[in-house]
């Protein structure tokens, strides 16, 4: 069956793009490199603006003093343990920009301890474009704290990137087609160019 030609109402559709920050962005991703997801999420932000779209723009990092940062047990520690200075600064490609709203979370994903939720719904935001890396740590854990609190999504495929391919193809074919649909920039940009209905 073929996919329905996706339809956005501006008014009720926000942006979220997850970690696009220096640290993050530095390191590899696959399969898609990470100046092309750049581009692909500065391209969606801009074409968001310009229809009145709500962008919210993640980045993850600890407290000034590191003491608010999650310390689990684990087999596998993260690759990072003190973040440089200013590897929580987003990419200059992406913004901000005036009336973008910033979050910063401090654990993979953008809802628990933040006020992502609390802006979007006091904008009767119903949809949302999700994208970003890692697919896999704090895209996935947004989108699914989104799924928990009913909200529709779509997610832009060649705008997210993890860092390793298999990575991205599992949550791509097992977990997104369950919560939301999976659309590239390209379609999600037609969509938001299409005049609004009277």
């Amino acid at each position: 069956m073929p996919e329905r030609e996706l339809e956005l109402d501006p008014e009720h559709t926000a942006l979220v793009v997850i970690d696009l920050q220096k640290g993050i962005v530095g390191m590899p991703a696959a399969p898609h490199d990470t100046a092309s997801v750049v581009a692909k999420a500065a391209e969606l932000a801009e074409a968001c603006r310009a229809r009145g779209v709500f962008v919210a723009l993640v980045h993850v990092g600890p407290s000034a003093d590191g003491r608010d940062g999650l310390r689990p047990v684990v087999d596998q520690p993260p690759p990072w343990q003190n973040p440089p200075l200013g590897w929580d600064e987003f990419v200059p490609e992406l913004g901000p920009k005036d009336g973008d709203h910033i979050v910063r979370k401090r654990q993979w994903g953008a809802f628990y301890g933040t006020d992502l939720d609390l802006q979007l719904r006091r904008r009767r935001i119903g949809t949302i474009i999700l994208c970003g890396i890692s697919t896999n740590f704090g895209v996935e854990s947004t989108a699914r704290d989104a799924y928990e609190r009913g909200y529709q999504q779509i997610f832009v495929e060649d705008a997210c990137s993890a860092r390793a391919a298999e990575d991205q193809a599992f949550v791509f074919r097992v977990v997104f087609p369950r919560i939301g649909r999976i659309r590239r920039a390209n379609e999600v940009i037609r969509a938001l160019r299409k005049p609004s209905a009277p």
